[in-house]
C-alpha cells in the first residue's frame, strides 16, 4: 500500500472489498458501473487538467511555504472586523475537535443536545447583550444580516404602507462601506430605493418603512438614536440598529432606545479575522415578529417524558415549507462559530467580558489623550473603541507599514484606529511611535492606562445582562473543558458513525486539510489589509478558483459566496446583471423543477424572478413536454432555469441536454445547482452539460465540515461572457469589471475555511478526484442493491441505477402505522443518524453514503436497516406502545428501576451484537416539537419557563 497515496486514505471501500461490491451490484467493473449510469453524451472525454495529488507531507509543507507569504501585521482598521483572543480551551476542545466541526444541522434533535444547547447559550448572549425578545442561532456575516432585516421590514410593512406602495429604506452615512453595497444588491430586484443620508438632518417621511443606523458609527462616534426612532416610529418606519457586540457590554442596550431589529457579527467574541471569515453574524427582533425572523431559532421544549429538551423552533417559516413565499433563503448559518462565539461569552462570564470591554475603551482613551498632548486632533470626542486622527496619511501609512501596523485611512488627512481585547501598553507606545516619526513630533509614552470615559452618561449601560447560571459556573479551564465534553457527548457526530444524508454530503473532512487553521499566519490577517500582506492567501485562493473552473468547465470563479443559498442567489443575480447589460432587464422568469431544493424557489424571488414551476413525470425526471412548453410560453420574458444535477432524485437524467438547449433558444440562461457536484467531479461537468453557472457546496463535494449547520462557502463559476459580472467588493478590488453587486461583506467571503479545500483538491489531484466521485456513486448502489428487497427504491436511471444517492419509500409501511420520521427515530437506537427525512418526497428517505465510507461501515448500516424493516413487520397500525413508536430509547429509560414497556430493554438498545462495544445515547427521548412551538422559549431560562 501506497501510504503516501492521499486518495487510499480519504476514500473508505478498500480495494479487495472492489470484487464483491462489483458482484453485489451485478456490474463487471466500476468503469462500467459508471458507464450506465451517466450519460455517454455528457461525459469528460480526458481527465481533469489538475496537477497530481500531493501527500500530506508534502501538503502540510506546501501550506507552510504559503504561510510565510501571508505578513502579520498589527491591524487596527476596524470597519467591522477586530482581532480577537480564542480562549485555548475553546479553540483546543471546539474547533479543532471533529466532534464539533463534523455534526450536522441539528434537525434530529434527540442526537444533537449539546449543539443545541451551546446555541441557546448564543441566543442568550444577542438577546440579553441587545435587550431584544428572541435572537437567532445565527446569520452568515453582519452585512447579509442588514439586508435580511431590512427584507423582513419590508415584508412586515403596514396595510397602509403595502397600499401605497412605500419602497424607500432610509441608511445612515456612517454604515460600514461593505454593508451599504450588500444592501443595495439585495435591495434592487425588490425596488426598494436606499437612500443615505445624515440621520441628525434627514427628515423621514411616510415614504420609508424602514431605517438604518450604526452603533457605535463607522467613524467611532456614539449617537443618541433615541429622538431619531421615536420620530421614524411616529410615521410607522421601523429601525434597525447594526451594533458592535463588545461594544454593548458598556453601551445601552439597543432595544432600551427603541431598535426593532439589531444585528451585527459575533466576531469579537473570540473567532479569528481567517481574512474576511467565517463570522457568525447575529439577528435579533421582538417577539411579534417571529415568524418571520430568518435563519434558525433554537427553542426549549420537552419530550416524551415531559423533560426539558431543545430543538430548532417555528421550522414552518424554512424556505423547504414557503418555497416561492419565503422571504428569506437563508439555510446554513454560521454554527460552528456561533457556538465558539458563545463559549466565549461562558468562559468569561458578564465580569469577564465588563473587564474586556473596558480594558479596550480604556486603551483607546488613553491613546486620544497621548495624542491630543502631542498636538494632533482627534475627530471625535465620544467613542467605544475607535478614534479619527487628522495627520498626513500618506506618511503616517509608510512609517506604519514599516512597523508593522495597519489604520483604516478614510482621507488624505484622516486615519482611523479601532482598538481590540489584544491591545496593552506595548502596542500603544508602538502606535504612537509612528505619529510621532511621521510627523515628527514628541509624545509622551504610555506608562498606564489612564481611566476615562468617552461614552455619554446617557448611552451608558446600567442593565444586566448573561444573569442565567451557565454564565457563572465555567470560568476555570478545568470546569470549561468538562462542559464543553459534556456537550460534545450529546451530540452524534461523524466521528461516531456515518451520517448518510441525501443531498448533504457528509464525507470526510481529513485532519490534514483542517491543520492549517490553528495557524496564526492563516488566523490573524484582516480582509482589509494591503494585498502584498495577503501574498498566501491570493496565491491559495486564485490557485483555489483555477481549480473550481477547471473542475466545472467554466472560465471564471467567485469564492465570495458564503453558503449554498447564498451561492445560488449570486448565480441568479449574475445572470440578471447579463440580461440588463443587453438591454434585457424584463427578462424575469425562472423554471424550476417540482423536485427542486426549497432555496431555489426562494433565491429566485430574492433576485427578483417570478417562479414558474415545471411539472416531473412518474420515474421523478423533469417532464420535457411541460418544461418546453412552459419554456416557449414565457419565451420574451425567459431569464433562467435552475436545475439540480444529478437530480434531487438521485437520478443522471439523459434528457439534460435536451432541456438545456429549450432554455438557450428562448433566451434564458442554465443555472445548475452543485448539491450534487459529488457525482460529477472528474466524469461530466456543467460546462459540458451546457450550463452558464453553477455553485458549489464547497461544506458538502470540497470537504468543508458542517459545524452544526455551518460554515459554509458556495461560489460560483460561471462562463465566460458571465464573468464580467462576478461580486466585487467596495473597499477590495475583486469580481468582474461590470459587477455593480456584492453578496458577502468580505471580499473573498469566508477566505479562512477555503484552505481546507484547497488543501483536498491539492491532495487527491485530477485522478483522485474522479475516483472518489467513482467510489461515491458505487457506495450507494451497493446500499440500494442491499436494500432494494427490504425498502422500495423510488426513483433510479434508465438502467436501474442510482446515482450518488437514492430514496427509500417508506410510505407503504403506513398500514403498519409506521412513517418515516419514526424510523429515523430509531436508527438512532442503532447507532446512527438518519438520512434525509421527507426529502424531496414526503414519507421518505434520501440516502447518501459518500464515498469516505468503509465497506463494513456501509454493511452495518445495512444491518440496522434490515433489522427496523423487521421490527416494523412487527408492528400493527392498532398497536402504537411499539419499538419504533417509542424510539429513541435513553440510557434513563433502560436503568430505571421499572419496565412497563412490550418488548425487553435489550431489544429497546442493543438489538444487533455490535452496539455493545460502541453504543451512542441519545441524551433525550422524542422531542415534542408541537409544545415548542406554542410555547416558545429561545434564551436560558429557569424550568418554570417552559413546563405546563
Amino acid at each position: 500500500m501506497n501510504t503516501e497515496l492521499f486518495e487510499l486514505r480519504h476514500i473508505g471501500a478498500a480495494e479487495k472489498d472492489l470484487p464483491e461490491m462489483l458482484r453485489t451490484i451485478g456490474a463487471e467493473s466500476l468503469d462500467a458501473l459508471i458507464d450506465e449510469i451517466i450519460p455517454e453524451h455528457i461525459r469528460l472525454r480526458k481527465p481533469l487538467d489538475l496537477p497530481e495529488g500531493m501527500s500530506e507531507y508534502q501538503l502540510l509543507n506546501h501550506i507552510d511555504t504559503l504561510a510565510k507569504k501571508n505578513k502579520i501585521f498589527k491591524s487596527y482598521i476596524g470597519l467591522g472586523y477586530h482581532e480577537a483572543i480564542t480562549p485555548s480551551v475553546i479553540k483546543r476542545n471546539i474547533f479543532e475537535n471533529p466532534g464539533w466541526y463534523t455534526a450536522y444541522t441539528p434537525y434530529q434533535a434527540e442526537i444533537a443536545q449539546g449543539r443545541l444547547e451551546a446555541l441557546l447559550n448564543f441566543q442568550t448572549v444577542i438577546a440579553d447583550l441587545t435587550g431584544m425578545e428572541i435572537a437567532n442561532a445565527s446569520l452568515l456575516d453582519e452585512s447579509t444580516s442588514v439586508a435580511e432585516a431590512m427584507l423582513m421590514l419590508f415584508d412586515l410593512r403596514s396595510r397602509e404602507q403595502k397600499k401605497a406602495n412605500v419602497k424607500r429604506f432610509f441608511v445612515s452615512e456612517e454604515i460600514l462601506p461593505q454593508t451599504l453595497l450588500v444592501l443595495t444588491t439585495r435591495a434592487e430586484p425588490f425596488g426598494i430605493e436606499v437612500v443615505v443620508g445624515n440621520h441628525q438632518t434627514t427628515s423621514l417621511d411616510e415614504t420609508y418603512f424602514g431605517a438604518l443606523v450604526q452603533y457605535p458609527a463607522t467613524s467611532g462616534a456614539l449617537f443618541n438614536y433615541n429622538d431619531f426612532i421615536n420620530e421614524a416610529h411616529s410615521k410607522q418606519i421601523k429601525v434597525v440598529v447594526a451594533a458592535d457586540l463588545l461594544s454593548l457590554v458598556l453601551l445601552e442596550a439597543p432595544a432600551n432606545f427603541g431598535a426593532d431589529v439589531v444585528v451585527g457579527s459575533s466576531q469579537r467574541f473570540g473567532i479569528p479575522l481567517g481574512y474576511g471569515g467565517p463570522h457568525a453574524g447575529y439577528f435579533a427582533t421582538r417577539a411579534e415578529y417571529k415568524r418571520s425572523i430568518p435563519g434558525r431559532i433554537i427553542g426549549i421544549t420537552i419530550d416524551a417524558d415531559n423533560n426539558r429538551a431543545l430543538r430548532m423552533a417555528l421550522q414552518t417559516r424554512e424556505q423547504h415549507i414557503k418555497r416561492e413565499k419565503a422571504t428569506s433563503n437563508i439555510c446554513t448559518a454560521q454554527v460552528l462559530l456561533a457556538v465558539m462565539a458563545g463559549m466565549y461569552a461562558v468562559y468569561h462570564g458578564p465580569e469577564g467580558l465588563r473587564y474586556i470591554a473596558h480594558k479596550v475603551h480604556q486603551a483607546t482613551f488613553t491613546l486620544k489623550i497621548h495624542l491630543e498632548q502631542a498636538g494632533f486632533t482627534v475627530v471625535n470626542n465620544t467613542f467605544f473603541d475607535t478614534v479619527r486622527v487628522k495627520a498626513n496619511a500618506a506618511k503616517v501609512r509608510e512609517v506604519a507599514e514599516k512597523q508593522g501596523i495597519n489604520f483604516y485611512y478614510p482621507t488624505s488627512d484622516t486615519i482611523a484606529i479601532s482598538l481590540n481585547e489584544t491591545v496593552g501598553i506595548d502596542e500603544l507606545n508602538a502606535i504612537l511611535s509612528v505619529f510621532s516619526e511621521a510627523e515628527h513630533k514628541k509624545i509622551t509614552p504610555v506608562g498606564a492606562l489612564i481611566e476615562g470615559n468617552a461614552i455619554p452618561e446617557e448611552l451608558q449601560r446600567h442593565s444586566d445582562f448573561l444573569t442565567a447560571e451557565v454564565f457563572h459556573r465555567y470560568h476555570n479551564e478545568t470546569d470549561m473543558m468538562r462542559y464543553i465534553k459534556s456537550l460534545e457527548r450529546k451530540d452524534l457526530s461523524l466521528n461516531h458513525s456515518m451520517i448518510s444524508l441525501g443531498s448533504c454530503t457528509m464525507k470526510l473532512t481529513a485532519a490534514t486539510e483542517m491543520l492549517a487553521l490553528s495557524s496564526a499566519a492563516w488566523a490573524n490577517i484582516h480582509p482589509f489589509v494591503p494585498r502584498e500582506q495577503a501574498e498566501g492567501y491570493h496565491i491559495m485562493l486564485t490557485e483555489l478558483e483555477h481549480d473550481l473552473a477547471t473542475i466545472t468547465g467554466f472560465a471564471a470563479t467567485s469564492l465570495q459566496p458564503n453558503s449554498g443559498a447564498n451561492g445560488e442567489y449570486t448565480g441568479l443575480m449574475v445572470i440578471r446583471s447579463y440580461h440588463q447589460s443587453r438591454g434585457e432587464g424584463h427578462r424575469n422568469v425562472c423554471l424550476i423543477p417540482a423536485s427542486a431544493h426549497g432555496t431555489n424557489p426562494a433565491s429566485a424571488v430574492m433576485a427578483g424572478m417570478e417562479v414558474v414551476v415545471t411539472a416531473t413525470d412518474a420515474q421523478g425526471n423533469i417532464d420535457v413536454a411541460d418544461f418546453k412548453e412552459k419554456a416557449e410560453t414565457h419565451r420574451d420574458r425567459l431569464a433562467a432555469v435552475m436545475i439540480t444535477y444529478p437530480s434531487t432524485h438521485g437520478v443522471f437524467e439523459s434528457s439534460i441536454t435536451e432541456l438545456v438547449k429549450i432554455v438557450h433558444e428562448n433566451g434564458g440562461q442554465v443555472y445548475m445547482d452543485g448539491a450534487n457536484m459529488n457525482a460529477q467531479v472528474g466524469l461530466t461537468n456543467p460546462a459540458t452539460i451546457g450550463a452558464d453557472v453553477c455553485h458549489l457546496n464547497l461544506h458538502k463535494t470540497f470537504a468543508i465540515p458542517h459545524g452544526g449547520g455551518g460554515p459554509g462557502v458556495g461560489p460560483i463559476c460561471v462562463a465566460a461572457h458571465l464573468k464580467d459580472f462576478l461580486p466585487t467588493n467596495p473597499i477590495v478590488s475583486v469580481g468582474g469589471k461590470k459587477s455593480h453587486i456584492a453578496v458577502s461583506e468580505a471580499p473573498y467571503g469566508s477566505a479562512y475555511v477555503c484552505l481546507i479545500s484547497y488543501a483536498y483538491i491539492k491532495m487527491l489531484g485530477g485522478k483522485g478526484l474522479a475516483d472518489a466521485t467513482c467510489y461515491a456513486i458505487l457506495n450507494a448502489n451497493y446500499l440500494k442493491e442491499c436494500l432494494k428487497a427490504y425498502y422500495p427504491i423510488l426513483y433510479t436511471g434508465e438502467k436501474g441505477r442510482a446515482a450518488h444517492e437514492m430514496i427509500l419509500d417508506c410510505r407503504p409501511f403506513k398500514e403498519k402505522g409506521i412513517e418515516a420520521i419514526d424510523i429515523a427515530k430509531r436508527l438512532m437506537d442503532y447507532g446512527f443518524h438518519a438520512p434525509t427525512v421527507s426529502f424531496p418526497v414526503a414519507g421518505t428517505l434520501m440516502v447518501e453514503p459518500t464515498e469516505s465510507e468503509s465497506k463494513a461501515q456501509l454493511d452495518q448500516f445495512v444491518e440496522a436497516m434490515v433489522a427496523i424493516r423487521k421490527e416494523i413487520d412487527e408492528c400493527s397500525e392498532a398497536d402504537t406502545n411499539n419499538v419504533l413508536k417509542n424510539a429513541p430509547h435513553t440510557q434513563a429509560m433502560l436503568t430505571a428501576d421499572e419496565w412497563h414497556l412490550p418488548y425487553s430493554r435489550q431489544k429497546a438498545a442493543f438489538p444487533l451484537p455490535y452496539l455493545s462495544e460502541n453504543k451512542f445515547w441519545p441524551a433525550v427521548r422524542r422531542v415534542n416539537d408541537a409544545h415548542g412551538d406554542r410555547n416558545l422559549v429561545c434564551t436560558c431560562a429557569p424550568i418554570e419557563a417552559y413546563m405546563v
